[in-house]
């Protein structure tokens, strides 16, 4: 089981660059340990010398949104970055595009990977650039993305994925939500051996 999740309004921090692979957003050295806590330090950990990175700046200092480029998340397919992802507080991550197995380790994980148009990305990355302290709700019931100043911007999502976002169900939670069926099979079957 995840966190469910409804609406997140949180700081926003641009990265507006395609391609970000699963090597810098948590690089190999980092990948020895299983459990999913702890690699939030970790999180970009080569771009972090440069003291100019976004996530270096004060001003995204608890951000929870991510707005970034096309094809987030590809390379290969370690699910620690969806956990320093999620440990260093990200919860939504808007692209245009993402790759196809990370975008699976995020659901599996509570974190909104969620696809949006280049202009929507555009538009938010300048917000979040140009605002200090910009703030966007992203409402997975009503499928939009919001802020105070008027902004909206509708966005879809595979039903699938939004209904296991919504209830904070991974994989192992899907699976016992048919306890009772699997208990009842079990049951059956022993009673045939």
């Amino acid at each position: 089981m995840t966190t469910p999740f409804c609406v997140q309004r949180g700081l926003v921090a641009p990265l507006p660059r395609a391609d970000v692979d699963t090597d810098q957003i948590i690089p190999k050295q980092f990948l020895k340990r299983i459990e999913r806590h702890g690699f939030g330090e970790c999180l970009f950990f080569d771009w972090r010398s440069d003291p100019d990175f976004v996530l270096n700046q004060p001003r995204y200092r608890g951000a929870s949104i991510l707005v970034t480029g096309k094809n987030f998340g590809c390379g290969s397919s370690r699910e620690h970055a969806a956990w320093a992802l999620l440990d260093a507080g990200f919860r939504a991550i808007i692209a245009p595009s993402f790759a196809d197995i990370f975008l699976a380790n995020c659901t599996n994980n509570g974190i909104a990977a969620i696809k949006s148009t280049d202009d929507v990305i555009a538009e938010l990355t300048t917000r979040a650039q140009n605002r200090e302290g910009y703030r966007l709700s992203v409402d997975l019931e009503l499928c939009e993305f919001r802020d105070d100043d008027g902004f909206v911007a509708k966005f879809t999502i595979d039903g699938f994925r939004r209904n296991r976002l919504l209830h904070g169900l991974d994989e192992i939670g899907i699976t016992l939500r048919d306890e009772g069926a699997i208990a009842a099979y079990e049951a059956a079957m022993a009673r045939c051996d």
